[in-house]
């Protein structure tokens, strides 16, 4: 039995759940016949719970009572090296699930992925890459299909910086043509004709 973000479980209920790990028994909603359960209990948490229970925001019982294995699992943007294969891995079966033959990023799309602070931890990453299976239909994910944040995080060139112009018109352009749905809707938005975007296009291998 796996319970998600245990810290936030409500004190009144904490009792309910002691009882439950302890003597392995529960009542169903509605019903007063006592059951037993054989299970193994994992919970989760971002939430330092030895601290909770110091503030009594968490049962000190209850505490020592999951914590019989300790696993800490640090966030992503401590384990860079993991980003690469956990967005392939997430491309892959997104891609099935949209009827895509999704394989891989491009270099530079893994670039940025690797650089992202990644603040939601890996169900932004999630989020992220199912994003770009949903508007990609090539094998190979390009960064123009992922969002804006990423494209400009932390050392990607912005506005301001010691860049040419023409990269950040391609970076400019990859993200107008990763957000419409046609040519021509891309066109009118950049403020040019569909010949000369089109040359643009071919320019920069987009």
């Amino acid at each position: 039995l796996f319970l998600d973000e245990i810290g936030d479980l409500p004190l009144s209920v904490q009792p309910k759940l002691l009882r439950f790990i302890q003597e392995r028994e529960y009542e169903r909603l509605g019903d007063h016949v006592t059951r037993k359960a054989d299970v193994r209990l994992i919970a989760a948490t971002n939430m330092d719970l030895e601290e909770a229970a110091r503030n009594n925001r968490f049962r000190e019982d209850l505490f020592y009572r999951l914590n019989v294995m300790q696993i800490e699992i640090p966030p992503i943007r401590e384990r860079r090296d993991d980003i690469a294969d956990m967005a392939r891995r997430l491309l892959i079966f997104f891609g099935r699930s949209h009827h895509c033959a999704h394989q891989s990023f491009s270099d530079e799309a893994l670039q940025a992925l690797r650089r992202y602070s990644w603040p939601g931890n890996v169900r932004e990453l999630r989020n992220v890459v199912e994003r770009a299976s949903i508007l990609c239909k090539a094998e190979t994910v390009g960064i123009e299909y992922l969002p804006e944040k990423l494209l400009f995080a932390e050392d990607r060139p912005k506005p301001g910086d010691i860049v040419s112009l023409d990269k950040l018109e391609e970076l400019h352009i990859r993200r107008i043509l990763a957000s419409t749905k046609s040519l021509q809707e891309a066109a009118d938005i950049l403020g040019v004709d569909q010949a000369t975007l089109w040359r643009r296009r071919k320019r920069y291998g987009i």
